[in-house]
């Protein structure tokens, strides 16, 4: 998943190109080869460069199982938003739902649960890049910090000086996250041993409950396409394959890359499982190898963080200026960037690379907080389908929910999170009424403000 791209999608109402941001026009443009392409961008990101491993670590082999369960999961999921995109086609994606459905304060609580999800991200994916460069170099991981760091900095430079990348580019990188697990899967197949299998669930159904969870991460971007629905030619047609399609890709390489990891043993402790994707990789080409990995990595990782400050930093913006957040963030520098909010991603982010060189923390410990935050937006946007449709939408929406639920008991004390937000935002809304629109509600397509 890259959150960069679902949070660009639903706040920036726009589709940005090589050299200019295009806001939406109601032009009915994409067919459903250019959807799938843009669905699967959405979808594949950095993060499935780490989680694999860790995922395996959390389940065993049941980590098969965890993946298969959220693959399933994704396909209620995907139908639900490809209705309410169909019904309700509108840029503001799943805040407009949840404002149609429960009012504008669920709009602004979708928003900031998104705000901190990417922002958390810019500690997640400059990590993935920092394990693997430092694997590469043979150096401690205690070292990925600070490689890490420089991304972080390099791509908060770029956005600060106004710098974007273009959909190509952006579509670039998710086949090149495609390409490394395609590789994984097929170097993988001979290093396949069936005694790999055994002991199938070590850490019993609870572990493979938290790694479900875990992999909201790499799922995460469902809903990304429902916020370009209104330039699908014949949407009602066109979507649905398109996101039928997506969903036999995604879960292909999820469950290919899966099996891989385990078959060949490629994961037990937190220095293997990070950097697990390209184990694999260096024992069936060699050490020159893992090099390549490394460099297309962090190639990607700065890529993709990149993507993602300019996607959350555009949000940040759109909470500030419609009084959801401090007024701060709407401050502008020079260069028409929106510096105030840029930089808060990166305090955000940066303050998680350091909690990751002083204690420690790595990847396993900190993906938890993006997921249980995609996983609540998740809940409310399928809820609010609950509400707003009848019939066999309804029935669909509803088996989305169930199957959510079944997920929530294994996030632990993290569960604590999403009402700690919506609590927090209730309390500055309620502070500070920013102008808004005339009923001060969320803008019809919330990132417009050129």
């Amino acid at each position: 998943m890259t959150l960069a791209g679902r949070a660009r999608i639903a706040w920036d109402g726009a589709v940005t190109t090589e050299n200019e941001t295009v806001p939406e026009t109601g032009r009915t443009t994409i067919g459903i080869g250019q959807g799938v392409a843009l669905y699967v961008c959405a979808i594949l990101g950095a993060g499935v460069l780490v989680l694999p491993g860790q995922a395996a670590s959390l389940a065993g082999p049941a980590s098969l199982l965890a993946w298969g369960f959220s693959a399933l999961i994704g396909l209620p999921l995907a139908f639900t938003f490809a209705a309410l995109a169909s019904r309700f086609p509108d840029a503001g994606g799943v805040a407009t739902f949840a404002s149609r459905a429960f009012g504008v304060s669920a709009g602004g609580i979708a928003g900031w649960w998104y705000f901190i999800a990417g922002s958390v991200g810019q500690t997640i994916v400059p990590l993935t890049a920092g394990y693997y460069v430092a694997g590469a170099l043979g150096l401690d991981q205690r070292w990925a910090p600070l490689i890490a760091a420089g991304v972080l900095a390099v791509a908060v430079a770029a956005n600060l000086l106004g710098l974007k990348l273009g959909a190509r580019v952006q579509i670039g990188l998710a086949v090149g996250v495609a390409l490394i697990l395609v590789s994984v899967i097929l170097i993988a197949l001979p290093q396949i041993r069936a005694e790999n299998f055994a002991s199938f669930a070590p850490h019993g159904a609870a572990g493979a409950g938290q790694a479900v969870v875990v992999l909201f991460f790499a799922f995460a971007g469902w809903e990304a396409i429902a916020h370009l629905s209104a330039e699908f030619r014949d949407v009602k047609r066109t979507l649905p394959a398109a996101t039928l399609l997506t969903i036999l890709i995604v879960t292909a390489l999820y469950l290919g890359v899966a099996f891989a990891v385990v078959g060949t043993d490629s994961y037990g402790d937190p220095a293997l499982d990070r950097i697990s994707l390209g184990a694999i990789i260096e024992r069936g080409l060699g050490f020159s190898a893992i090099g390549a990995v490394a460099v297309a990595a962090l190639v990607i990782c700065l890529g993709t963080t990149n993507a993602f400050v300019a996607s959350v930093s555009r949000l940040g913006f759109a909470l500030g200026r419609d009084g959801w957040a401090p007024r701060i963030l709407t401050r502008r520098n020079r260069q028409d960037a929106p510096a105030a909010a840029v930089l808060a991603v990166a305090a955000i982010g940066g303050g998680g690379l350091a909690g990751a060189a002083v204690f420690a923390w790595g990847t396993d410990d900190i993906v938890f907080v993006p997921s249980v935050l995609v996983l609540a937006t998740y809940l409310l946007g399928t809820a609010a389908a609950v509400r707003l449709f009848t019939g066999t939408r309804r029935a669909v929406a509803l088996v989305a929910v169930a199957l959510l639920l079944v997920t929530v008991p294994f996030a632990g004390w993290h569960l604590l999170l999403p009402p700690a937000v919506a609590v927090t935002v209730a309390l500055v809304r309620r502070f500070r009424r920013g102008p808004g629109n005339h009923r001060g509600d969320l803008p019809a397509h919330p990132g417009d403000d050129r």
